[in-house]
């Protein structure tokens, strides 16, 4: 009886497993660029969980082209293809657009 009321102890997870993105590791790239010295701590963050943001949908989207085409794992091609069709992620990364809308004030 004794080993039945025993907790289970959770297995800790790597921070890649849990697919948190390292602050540091967006830090280090920001300030490798020129324009980085106006950078402030938030802007870190807040960067660091936009980024979190997109990686999760793209992924969510990708495994779902996987899955309906029966395979389990997510190759690049999924990647792409989810890209090509959601017409905002293909806006976003076409190469020299911006997202964002720009006033010529």
């Amino acid at each position: 009886m004794a080993k039945i009321m025993q907790r289970r102890r959770r297995q800790k997870r790597t921070r890649s497993q849990r697919g948190e993105l390292p602050l540091s590791l967006v830090d280090r790239f920001l300030r490798e660029e020129i324009h980085s010295s106006r950078l402030s701590s938030s802007a870190l963050s807040f960067l660091t969980s936009v980024l979190e943001y997109l990686t999760s949908n793209i992924l969510e989207l990708a495994s779902e082209v996987a899955h309906t085409t029966g395979r389990k794992c997510v190759a690049p091609e999924d990647v792409r293809l989810v890209v090509q069709n959601n017409e905002q992620l293909r806006q976003l990364f076409k190469s020299g657009g911006t997202s964002v809308n720009e006033d010529d004030n």
